[in-house]
């Protein structure tokens, strides 16, 4: 695959998506959508989500043994950053069950079928690179306020945070220098991977549009980002294990979110189907290690 159609697409001057103006109401319709694909896929949904939680207890389980402490809450709290590509799976299945195919669980790794696979990959790529930046700033503000040190403990290193200057100083940087990282991250991931699962545009149009839909609904986008960050925050709270409910509803709701927010193509492409394989049995052996041509 091409850089070219990476970055732009099938075409060469790829046509621009019309951005609509969405309103509150939308993200709740949204929202309303998404709850209605979790029930009628739960078990896809689940399969899809189980790591997500049980990644971030090992991260934790890890940054808790040592010099990683202080970055154990920005580590959970980055989750959000790349919670876009994270839930790519459940927008196929949104996809597929909104345009009346099979969306059996199998169909989630259709992605990898996609025209615009290559583009999917380099958000992604884009998005774990603001992830590990968030990190380093993280580690950076946490040296700025306590040195090199790392703490004695767990129970140290709560008490130093809640109760010292440097510690509410960390509080208030930390978490003004992470909301700049979540904007970001929400301007760049909001609909850009809905819009390549359902068009072959390319990263850069992609990434060009999902600004375009936060520049031109920045306080509904904003109120997404909250309710975002509310409902992961609430789902992390009984040791992430919400997270296998709250991830798939969001991730179904940002498809139906991507619908309200951009105008359907007028000329859509054929639907991407996976390659076929021939079936084969233990008859055809070993003839079957010697392909031939049909």
């Amino acid at each position: 695959m091409s850089y070219s159609h990476i970055l732009t697409g099938a075409s060469e001057s790829p046509a621009r998506p019309v951005v609509r103006r969405i309103a509150p109401s939308d993200l709740f319709h949204a929202l309303a959508r998404g709850v209605d694909d979790f029930t009628a896929m739960p078990s896809h949904a689940v399969f899809l989500c189980v790591v997500y939680p049980l990644l971030g207890l090992i991260m934790i389980a890890a940054a808790a043994g040592g010099t990683m402490l202080p970055l154990a809450f920005p580590i959970a709290a980055g989750f959000a950053l790349v919670g876009p590509l994270a839930a790519i799976g459940l927008y196929e299945l949104s996809r597929r069950r909104e345009a009346g195919l099979d969306s059996s669980s199998s169909h989630a790794f259709d992605v990898l079928h996609s025209p615009s696979l290559g583009a999917i990959v380099a958000l992604g790529l884009l998005l774990m690179a603001i992830f590990l930046l968030w990190l380093v700033a993280a580690e950076a503000i946490y040296i700025a306020n306590f040195g090199y040190r790392p703490p004695a403990s767990m129970g140290q290193f709560a008490s130093d945070v809640f109760n010292t200057t440097a510690g509410w100083t960390l509080i208030v940087v930390g978490t003004g220098v992470g909301f700049l990282f979540a904007v970001v991250a929400l301007s760049i991931g909001a609909i850009s991977f809905p819009l390549l699962l359902d068009r072959d545009v390319g990263a850069a149009v992609a990434l060009a549009t999902s600004i375009r839909v936060v520049a031109s609904n920045p306080v509904t986008m904003a109120l997404w980002g909250f309710i975002v960050a509310a409902l992961l925050v609430v789902g992390s709270i009984p040791f992430f294990l919400g997270l296998t409910v709250v991830m798939p509803v969001l991730g179904h709701a940002t498809w139906h979110l991507y619908r309200r927010a951009v105008e359907p193509d007028p000329n859509p492409h054929p639907d991407y189907q996976p390659r076929q394989r021939h079936h084969r049995s233990a008859a055809d052996f070993p003839a079957a290690l010697f392909p031939t041509r049909r």
